[in-house]
């Protein structure tokens, strides 16, 4: 015991050296984005600028904070490291819904005409679909966590079935406008849906504040976690649920994007090596900074916007997503 405390007070001071270079990293690259061909001898010119990125770097940083966190809690949970939140089937269900209000009623109508209220049909929908499917089935399967997951796994094939039915029959034209919605996409952010997007997530992280500091204790175990006196099966539900909330907001704000979660919680795990979930969520959510505002610098200077960053964070996600399955086969 003694020797395992002196192995855990050797490595934290690692862990929190690491995690202050990915502070300054991800500090990097938000000054970047901010700042680069900026034109700062003429003002006008430089409020423009400051006025048109302000809004999107608010949006990836709520968006990186978001996924971050659920995909740490949602690998702690599942004890699974090559798992991802998407398996929820949040993103069809995204699709689905933008699809359904474009064939029902149309590109012109007041749903898509106005982005809040656009944005609270997905949160309200997404957040109630989840709540409910996700809480009744996790008591119905007696609070087995992979039959959950095998019933996202279903759900994701179902929501994407009607969604392609639906694409099959509906106008053209209503169908042109549809792509640009399903496309993740940090351009033309509201600004009114930024921070309602942060007051979702902060009332989120209050609700679950009690759960968020057990999930030291949850990682080792169902059965050590019993012993320990937790109430397990109510923390696994209601964590579950906040996992949902968090990719209906992420989703809802900029769009579905698949492997982000991955990338992020493997990169912070391999290079954090801690079991302190405070950390690692930390470090998720600032490696998500990274990822999604060095891609999107990427996009608006390198690429000129001709490639969405939702393409170029799901072709990387997926050769990493191959990376991981090879590694581990290895060990």
């Amino acid at each position: 015991m003694k020797q395992q405390a002196l192995n855990r007070s050797v490595n934290r001071p690692s862990a929190d050296k690491k995690l202050l270079l990915i502070f300054l990293l991800a500090l990097s690259a938000l000054i970047l984005y901010m700042f680069v061909n900026v034109r700062f001898d003429n003002p006008k010119l430089f409020r423009y600028s400051m006025k048109i990125r302000s809004p999107k770097l608010a949006a990836m940083v709520v968006t990186a904070v978001a996924m971050g966190a659920a995909s740490i809690v949602f690998q702690s949970i599942i004890n699974n490291r090559i798992v991802t939140p998407c398996l929820l089937g949040m993103n069809s269900l995204y699709t689905l819904i933008h699809t359904a209000v474009y064939f029902f009623f149309g590109a012109g109508n007041i749903i898509v005409s106005n982005s809040n209220l656009f944005f609270a049909v997905d949160l309200v929908v997404m957040g109630i679909t989840a709540t409910f499917i996700y809480g009744y089935l996790f008591k119905k399967t007696k609070y087995n966590v992979l039959y959950v997951i095998l019933v996202g796994t279903v759900l994701t094939s179902f929501f994407s079935s009607i969604q392609n039915t639906l694409v099959r029959v509906m106008d053209p034209n209503s169908y042109d406008s549809l792509l640009n919605s399903l496309i993740a996409s940090f351009s033309n952010i509201n600004t009114e849906i930024i921070i309602f997007s942060v007051m979702v997530l902060t009332a989120l992280a209050f609700i679950l504040r009690k759960e968020l500091a057990l999930l030291d204790v949850i990682g080792l175990g169902k059965e050590q976690a019993i012993n320990l006196g937790i109430d397990y099966d109510r923390c696994i539900k209601r964590l579950l649920i906040g996992v949902t909330v968090c990719i209906a907001v992420a989703t809802a704000m900029v769009g579905p994007i698949s492997f982000i979660g991955l990338i992020i919680a493997n990169l912070t795990r391999q290079l954090l090596k801690t079991y302190r979930h405070r950390q690692l969520i930390l470090g998720s959510a600032m490696f998500g900074i990274i990822v999604l505002v060095g891609g999107q610098l990427i996009v608006e200077q390198v690429f000129t916007y001709s490639v969405p960053i939702g393409v170029i964070i799901s072709t990387a996600g997926g050769v990493y997503f191959l990376y991981l399955l090879l590694a581990n086969r290895r060990v």
